[in-house]
């Protein structure tokens, strides 16, 4: 299938593997662009040194297209852009910030950006800003999430009524027949995070894995809405965090009580219960762990019969 985000890109198959924190390293994007989509490191949860190095093995891992994800609130950005304008990284996708910030310097160096946004408005801000596309990204994702709660069925047509630039849907989206639904609404792409978590690639602990392809519906829950949203797996943790809201717990509180290093607890070491545990609720859907190639190849399956099939 070759589109605006196909050629955008230069890939095969409109398919974007979510740049995550603590799973999406270099192995993980080089292997989903080597198989004909489009991998992304996630530089979140990485310092400046790791996350030079994993641009540099990404390099040596595939001649292909790849990107770098980039929270804009992360507290070491300047750095992160340094790192990526020396690299020559391709390709850039932007979240959590001001799309205006960055997209201009990136662009006089040749770079590709594409911010996430969580509703039209944002999306009508970053083509503004002079993003190349935007990712539509429903609050049925997994991690942080906008404010709005806008489901993925609802944003994306939204956002592409908005905009004249490539739409890519994101939030509940793992499998070929969701891909088809998301090009229905309008989306020229999909991009792809949970079903990646899921990966062998994935950087991810395995006990992590284990838990995302075991959990069933209603296992996720938006939480933390005092501070950032974000969609947790049910566990210790997230109970406290429960008990914590209910008592009508100030941002103060909620902040002690998450602390430093939660998500790297369990997303990274594979502490289930004291850990933060990012996932989508399309994690009711994924039953087993798979090479990122093989996973493409199914999505790419799946996409080709639902079209000629649409029904069941």
């Amino acid at each position: 299938m070759q589109n605006r985000v196909t050629k955008l890109f230069n890939i095969d198959h409109p398919i974007i593997q979510a740049g995550m924190i603590w799973a999406s390293g270099w192995r993980l994007a080089s292997a989903v662009s080597n198989a004909g989509g489009l991998g992304i490191i996630g530089s979140g949860s990485m310092y400046p040194d790791v996350l030079r190095e994993h641009i540099q093995k990404c390099k040596a891992a595939t001649g292909r297209s790849f990107a770098v994800n980039v929270p804009l609130l992360y507290p070491d950005i300047d750095k992160h852009m340094q790192i990526i304008l020396e690299e020559k990284v391709p390709i850039v996708f932007t979240s959590a910030g001001n799309p205006g910030t960055w997209t201009s310097v990136l662009r006089e160096h040749g770079i590709t950006v594409v911010h996430v946004v969580s509703s039209s408005k944002f999306a009508v801000k970053a083509q503004q800003a002079g993003c190349d596309a935007v990712v539509a990204e429903g609050f049925e994702a997994g991690g942080h999430n906008g404010r709005e709660e806008t489901t993925t069925m609802v944003l994306v047509p939204a956002v592409c009524a908005a905009v004249d630039i490539p739409v890519l849907a994101a939030g509940g989206i793992a499998t070929g027949r969701q891909m088809l639904a998301a090009m229905v609404l309008g989306a020229e792409g999909v991009q792809v995070g949970s079903r990646f978590v899921a990966s062998v690639e994935a950087s991810a602990h395995a006990n992590f894995k284990n838990r995302v392809i075991h959990a069933g519906e209603g296992d996720t829950y938006l939480s933390l809405k005092q501070l950032t949203p974000v969609r947790l797996l049910k566990n210790e943790f997230f109970t406290q965090v429960q008990e914590a809201e209910k008592k009508c717990a100030s941002e103060e509180a909620l902040k002690q009580l998450l602390g430093k290093g939660r998500a790297k607890r369990g997303m990274f070491e594979g502490n289930l219960e004291e850990g933060e545990l990012e996932i989508g609720q399309v994690s009711a859907l994924i039953k087993n762990i798979k090479p990122a190639a093989e996973i493409v190849k199914e999505i790419c399956a799946e996409y080709e019969t639902a079209l000629k099939q649409p029904v069941k």
